[in-house]
């Protein structure tokens, strides 16, 4: 099942200059209908999960849509986004989950790589992802140096 994407909406005499607080008010307008869907059709074809029977012993994780206008640096409108984001502070642990992973970058690092990157006067550039999935399991020892 895919969703169709609305109309773009990417252009600067939009009308849409709030962000919704919920699906309902989304629907409203195709250009978050759009953004809904590329989301959607993301998680569909990176096959995210597995649709199971329900059983009495499972403890279910709800959903909420997230919705947020994304600017360039001039503040003009770029993109709207959405993004699907599981209610995890449900889950118990060793019932949901065993263990969890986290990747977080502290600034302190990002200003080290980009002060390094300065002083060598290796070019750098800017990447918006998406969408980004872990597929597989972790080899830790591959990551050892």
């Amino acid at each position: 099942m895919h969703l169709q994407p609305g109309p773009s909406a990417l252009t600067a005499s939009s009308p849409l200059l709030t962000e919704p607080t919920c699906y309902l008010q989304a629907l409203e307008y195709p250009e978050w209908c759009g953004a809904v869907a590329a989301e959607f059709n993301a998680l569909i074809r990176n096959g995210t999960w597995s649709l199971v029977p329900r059983s009495p012993h499972m403890n279910l994780v709800g959903c909420k849509w997230v919705f947020r206008i994304k600017r360039k640096a001039n503040s003009s409108l770029e993109r709207y986004k959405a993004r699907l984001a599981a209610k995890g502070f449900h889950q118990q642990e060793g019932l949901d989950y065993n263990e969890t992973f986290s990747l977080m970058v502290k600034p302190t690092t990002v200003r080290s790589i980009l002060a390094i990157t300065v002083s060598k006067g290796w070019p750098f550039f800017q990447l918006d992802v998406n969408n980004a999935f872990l597929h597989g399991i972790l080899d830790e020892e591959v990551f050892m140096v």
